[in-house]
């Protein structure tokens, strides 16, 4: 049984985006409590080479956070992993019984994201949540990336910025790999192949910023780019 969930959220210089999304997971932790508040709930913000103002930010926001020197998107998402783990560890809280949620720091999760996934954990070990773009005012692009994404249950997208999952799984599989892209991709392929406890969902979905500027090559600001382009 589920009994903490730890939300690991990386960042690289994301001052401009970062209390949006703290701010909806604050209201995703609260909702998350009002219902079950014998859960313990955290958030992490894993500052990745930053050379802003992100650190004051997660100080504002007052949440934990972690530094590291990485530069890619795979190692800092298991860096925060990793510091959940080790923290739930001290409140002897086992594996099997910590719920890692994933985001993004450019991503606004609704109010019922924790909630969901926690419902959802009751019979799956892994949630594989969709991904809509906001902020995008071209109509035309905005039709061309509908017609590539399907928000349904069964869907079969995956997005780093909307995945959950039980720790013990997690350590199952390995993990997020070092990699610079796609680094979600691998890890959901590893837990598919070793679980058939995995729902994919649209039932949690977040909305993710549809900025030109990307902060990692192959992430989601580029795929956007690439269908500007193509509008263009």
């Amino acid at each position: 049984m589920i009994t903490a969930v730890h939300v690991v959220i990386p960042a690289r210089d994301e001052e401009q985006l970062l209390p949006r999304c703290l701010i909806s997971v604050e209201r995703a932790r609260l909702a998350l409590r009002a219902v079950r508040p014998d859960l313990l709930v955290d958030v992490t913000v894993v500052l990745d080479s930053c050379r802003d103002r992100s650190a004051l930010v997660v100080e504002t926001a007052r949440v934990h956070s972690t530094a590291v020197d990485f530069g890619m998107v795979g190692p800092t998402r298991d860096a925060g992993v990793r510091w959940a783990l080790a923290s739930s560890a001290m409140n002897g809280i086992a594996p099997q019984d910590l719920w890692i949620a994933c985001t993004d720091a450019d991503t606004v999760v609704p109010t019922h994201w924790l909630t969901g996934q926690v419902e959802l954990a009751v019979d799956h070990d892994a949630v594989v949540g969709t991904v809509e773009p906001f902020g995008l005012t071209d109509t035309e692009v905005l039709t061309k990336w509908r017609a590539r994404h399907h928000l349904i249950e069964g869907h079969p997208h995956v997005h780093g910025a909307n995945l959950g999952l039980r720790a013990s799984t997690y350590l199952d599989v390995g993990g997020f790999r070092p990699l610079a892209t796609d680094e979600d991709v691998d890890l959901v392929r590893r837990i598919r192949a070793h679980t058939t406890r995995w729902v994919a969902t649209d039932a949690v979905r977040v909305a993710s910023s549809a900025r030109r500027l990307s902060r990692c090559r192959g992430g989601f600001a580029d795929f956007m780019t690439t269908l500007e382009d193509e509008v263009g």
